[in-house]
């Protein structure tokens, strides 16, 4: 299981799909699927990130969405790949199933990155790493309310704690 957070080829194995870099999602997501599931946010370089304050997130209802950098190094993992897991199309809490596509969902999160105020407030530390448009994106398609992507997003969360010292990937603020 460890692998699954730390090896590019398990996640292929696990179907994940796509593996865009962000500056090339910010031209194009036009590739992405209009389907319910779940996204992750990789980081792939060999050396620790260089974090910028402020950073490139929108200002969502006028909220600020930078943090401290020492903020930002207390909840960087080392050696963990996935930084971010999302999901599209799961749940509400009312029980009711979001019309959210991964297509919608990751569009509507580099717009965020290009200091747009959209509605993506989740995940917003990875805008402040300095090298932002080289992280990856990566996807699993859920379609047909096979299996709810909220509920996969927060079995992989506690999959993460339970591997990284019940700390959640570096841009979950929320299990």
């Amino acid at each position: 299981m460890l692998d699954q957070f730390q090896s590019l080829n398990s996640l292929k194995k696990d179907g994940f799909l796509g593996f865009k870099k962000i500056g090339d999602l910010f031209k194009n997501c036009s590739n992405i699927p209009q389907e319910r599931g779940i996204y992750l946010v990789l980081y792939t370089e060999k050396h620790y990130p260089k974090f910028i304050d402020p950073g490139k997130g929108g200002f969502y209802k006028g909220k600020n969405p930078n943090v401290l950098t020492s903020k930002l190094e207390s909840n960087w993992i080392d050696d963990a790949k996935v930084i971010y897991i999302g999901q599209a199309g799961g749940k509400t809490k009312k029980g009711k199933w979001s019309n959210q596509t991964l297509y919608g969902r990751i569009a509507m999160y580099m717009k965020f990155g290009k200091r747009c105020p959209v509605a993506h407030w989740g995940g917003r530390y990875i805008w402040q790493i300095k090298n932002y448009k080289n992280l990856t994106i990566c996807w699993k398609s859920l379609p047909n309310k096979i299996k709810d992507p909220r509920r996969v997003e927060k079995e992989m969360i506690r999959d993460f704690k339970g591997i990284y010292n019940d700390k959640r990937p570096f841009a979950n603020l929320q299990n």
